[in-house]
This record gives C-alpha cells, structure tokens and sequence, in this order.
C-alpha cells in the first residue's frame, strides 16, 4: 500500500480484502463483546468500524490514527496529555473551539497560553525554542495564513499540527517532523454535513496508546454509525476535494477583482476562502442575500456555506467584516451569480 498514491490510499485503506467479506466494513454497534475476541467493550476496545476509519486515515497521514466522539474531543485529548505548567503557543487566529479549551485551561491555571501571529516567522521560531507546545493551524482558521511546520520541529516544542483545512491529501504534517496530527472529521473528511467526530494521527505508536488511554478515561469514544460515514465520506474525498478546491480558485480570484470586496485570503489551493467586507453591516447584508449559498457555520461539506466570523463571541478579534467562505460542489457559475447578487 505504501506505493499506491493517496488518491488510491483514500479508496481502499481499512477496507476487508478477505474471501466473502464485505466490500465495505459494516456498521457495528455493540458495546459489548463474547469474552475471548479481539474486542471485549467497545468503549476501551473499539469496534471493527472505528478501527477501518482509523486504518485508512493512518495510512494517508503515515502514522496510528485515534478517532473520537468529535474534533474538540481530539482536541481535549491531546492537551489531555501535557502536564500543568505546559506553555502552549497558538495562533492568534484560531479554531475558536480550540482557543476556549486553552482559555479555560489557562484560567483554571493547569496551562499557558502564548498568542503568536501567523505572519510572524522570528515569533514561531522563538516559540518552538521556549515553549513546551506548538500548536499550529495551515491554513489558519479563518484568516487562511500559512505557517511553515518543518522549521518549527525538532526543536524543544513538540508541535500539534490542525490539518482540518489541509486534509490529508492536501498536507501531511507528520513527514515535515510534527509530533501529532488532529482533524475535525466533521468537515472535509466526512464532506456531508452530517456527523460529529475528530480524529489524532501520530508516528509514535506509544503516543498513540496515551491517545487512546484519554480517549477511554474521558469517553469520548465516536460513535459507530458516525465512524462509518465518516469512512465512506473518505473514499469521495480525492474528486471532491480537487473539484472544490478548482472552484474555490476561481471564486478567490473574481472576488480579488470585484470593487466591493477587500482583502482576500486564499492559500492557492483547498475549499476556503476569507475575503473582508468593509465593515460587520455590510458582510452581514451579503450573508443575507445569498440564496443559493447558505448563511451557516462549519466547512468542508458538499454545499456551500459562508458566516462573518466575527458574530461569534469566541472569534470577536477577528476582523468585523471577514467572511469565511467554505466553497462546495455547486456549479462554479450559479455560485459566482449568487455572490454577486448578494455583493450588489
């Protein structure tokens, strides 16, 4: 397998190859088991669902996948294994999600948190020298920067890469020397709208044990229909994610050119996009006035979604007229008039 492209990888890893098995792994939902098996409770053991979606995502980000209950739970679970006193180094644009978890961990005094910008390279440097923790999202959700991983590694920080955005077939942090690799499996991974559940990658297989440990201690265990749809949106992934990210380029590039619009952030490949209104009364009119696109949160899914960020109380920082944009598989043309439309 490890010759096949990750097009390829994304097809047929976790998928049962033996004489009269399933094509695909059915959903399992037990949670409990005949004693004398490889399972014996779902909840520290798995199921055989689980454990296809963890192979197959494995094998595309090259290490030992753990799935959990959501993204915020892989989240938790990672920071779970940081001891008190840890100094973590976050973005300053961030997962909203992820920034609260470090907030809350910070006021209950058990972390410390280091606000770094995206742009700023010395900043980064000096983080991943002083710090115990990197961790790090690129593109950054919402403002769509990007942050060069390799240099950061091997240094005294361990680095936690967010590859939501990326997915694995648009980055694999673990080759450029991350420790962890974390996705929302709700978004590109799943595409669909239509499951909760998150997922850490690790080449350290002992890590991956303490992974799985929290996992089992906090019962963020996923559940088996969502690891399933979570599995089948993984095999459209590779036709979805190059017609979206086709889209998304032209979309970044008319928006670029329209009057109306200001800056935009578009990292040259993926399925989102953040262009900047000039203030929060005109990004909401146009969050209004789309028909075909909806005004709703999240990404990755199959239709197109757009919200200005800052409405939300956890991204109040980010600018008042930024529009995160998360382009889906609508016809390019209906989804440019729509913007227009909605722009004029």
């Amino acid at each position: 397998m490890t010759d096949w492209s990750p097009r390829t990888k994304a097809i047929v890893a976790g998928r049962p190859t033996g004489a009269g098995e399933p094509l695909n792994t059915p959903i399992v939902p037990a949670s409990t088991y005949v004693a004398g098996g490889e399972f014996a409770y779902s909840r520290e053991d798995g199921t055989p669902t689980w454990n296809a979606l963890e192979e197959a995502i494995g094998a595309l980000e090259g290490g030992h996948a753990v799935s959990f209950a959501s993204g915020i739970g892989a989240v938790a679970a990672v920071l779970d294994l940081f001891p008190a006193g840890t100094e973590v180094a976050v973005p300053t644009f961030s997962y909203a999600g992820t920034r609260g978890l470090l907030d809350h961990a910070a006021k209950m005094g058990r972390l410390q948190v280091r606000r770094v910008d995206p742009a700023d390279t010395e900043g980064w440097a000096r983080a991943a020298a002083e710090t115990d923790l990197l961790w790090i999202e690129s593109p950054t959700n919402p403002t769509l920067e990007l942050i060069d991983v390799a240099p950061l590694t091997g240094k005294r920080a361990k680095v936690v890469v967010d590859n939501t955005f990326a997915s694995p077939l648009g980055r694999q942090p673990l080759s450029h020397g991350a420790d962890i690799v974390v996705h929302s499996a709700t978004k590109l991974i799943g595409g669909h709208s239509d499951l909760l559940l998150g997922l850490t990658i690790t080449a350290d297989e002992g890590l991956a044990g303490e992974l799985r440990a929290a996992r089992t201690r906090n019962g963020a265990t996923p559940g088996a229909l969502e690891a399933w749809l979570a599995l089948r949106g993984l095999r459209t992934l590779p036709v979805r994610l190059a017609e979206q990210s086709r889209t998304a380029a032209l979309l970044a590039e008319r928006l670029a050119a329209h009057p109306a619009v200001g800056k935009v952030g578009y990292p040259g490949e993926g399925t989102m996009i953040a262009f900047e209104m000039p203030d929060a009364a005109s990004a909401d009119r146009v969050c209004a006035s789309v028909r075909l696109i909806v005004h709703a949160t999240s990404l990755g899914g199959v239709e197109s979604l757009l919200e200005r960020r800052a409405a939300w109380s956890g991204d109040a920082h980010v600018p008042a007229g930024l529009i995160r944009f998360s382009v889906g598989l609508e016809d390019p043309e209906d989804l440019w008039r729509d913007l227009e439309q909605a722009l004029r």
